[in-house]
């Protein structure tokens, strides 16, 4: 399967590059409103093919992809990796456990290594906020951010807007952004990545965010971000369409934030009888992995035709498939982009 340019035929886009004038994929905040509106139709064409018996495209045969994973993940690491095989690329997995990191090389060293592999695209995951844009600095191909410490991640928000399109489509209330949206992000906001991410994506698109958390995992002045605060779930709850939980991130937590998970829970928790607080059809999502009666019930986070958070994980292949092509055109000649 050859890809297909949407912007070439739509006019809805700049042509070629400037359609996405981007070497790397960092963060969202690199990002402008139409930047973000083509990676989401860009990703449609990947749905469509993983969705099929044969999932299979030969568009990046002979590009060498390197997922160098410099922290534990299985949802985001798997799915890199489908994505690059789908795409007929040779993916090789660095985890952090077989590093020379934990031999003392530096960070820098361990790029430069990287660099002179010739990888064609590396996918990069660090404890370190910043750490992603450091190595995209020292090689010489494209670098896409899968996570760096509590500063971004990029194709977590991107696949939960192609999450939230589809299912606002499927109801008949698609449109192409998600201008008057009410979304409540809750959880852990001040070690969050991904609601860093999805603040950054949700409200280029226009939706109306709130964030929810206690006090001490609420950061100082995130009403800067152009989000609402508020440290009542109950509060946050009204009105909702899509009510967004986030674990706690107890790896990068010194000190105490929260008396007990049991409290938590009892004042933060998503249960079936806080969920019937937002709209009466308001949609459930989490970036995974999920704590089950911490953060999230099961009943709720397996509610037919209300949790989307399966569907987050299809649709992050497809998200990462349309970032692995886009990022790698210049390398394959690609008419335009070269």
């Amino acid at each position: 399967m050859a890809t297909t340019d949407l912007s070439a035929s739509s006019g809805r886009f700049p042509t070629g590059r400037m359609a996405f004038p981007h070497r790397d994929l960092t963060g969202i905040g690199q990002l402008q409103r139409h930047e973000i509106l083509y990676l989401l139709d860009q990703a449609e064409q990947w749905v469509a093919l993983n969705r099929q018996s044969a999932k299979h495209s030969d568009l990046l045969a002979g590009l060498t992809i390197i997922n160098a994973f410099f922290e534990n993940s299985t949802r985001t690491l798997l799915s890199f990796e489908i994505a690059g095989k789908r795409l007929g690329a040779d993916v090789v997995n660095m985890h952090a456990a077989q590093s020379s990191v934990k031999k003392g090389e530096t960070l820098i060293d361990t790029a430069i290594t990287l660099n002179a592999m010739r990888a064609d695209a590396i996918v990069i995951r660090h404890g370190s906020s910043g750490a992603t844009g450091l190595i995209a600095d020292k090689v010489d191909c494209p670098v896409l951010n899968a996570g760096d410490g509590s500063h971004e991640h990029p194709t977590q928000a991107l696949l939960d807007a192609l999450t939230l399109r589809h299912a606002l489509a499927e109801r008949g209330e698609g449109t192409e952004d998600f201008t008057g949206l009410k979304v409540v992000i809750c959880g852990d906001i001040l070690h969050s990545r991904v609601a860093r991410s999805n603040i950054l994506c949700l409200t280029a698109l226009g939706a109306d965010v709130r964030v929810c958390a206690p006090p001490a995992l609420m950061p100082d002045g995130i009403e800067a971000m152009g989000v609402r605060a508020f440290y009542r779930f109950d509060e946050a709850l009204d009105g909702a369409d899509v009510v967004m939980m986030l674990r706690l991130q107890s790896e990068r937590m010194s000190g105490q934030f929260i008396p007990s998970a049991r409290e938590y829970r009892h004042l933060y928790g998503l249960t079936r009888e806080r969920l019937a607080l937002a709209r009466p059809d308001a949609l459930v999502m989490h970036p995974g992995p999920m704590n089950r009666g911490v953060e999230i019930d099961s009943e709720v986070a397996d509610m037919v035709g209300r949790s989307l958070i399966t569907r987050q994980v299809e649709m992050g292949v497809a998200i990462r498939m349309a970032c692995l092509d886009i990022l790698t055109r210049e390398a394959r000649g690609l008419e335009g982009w070269a």
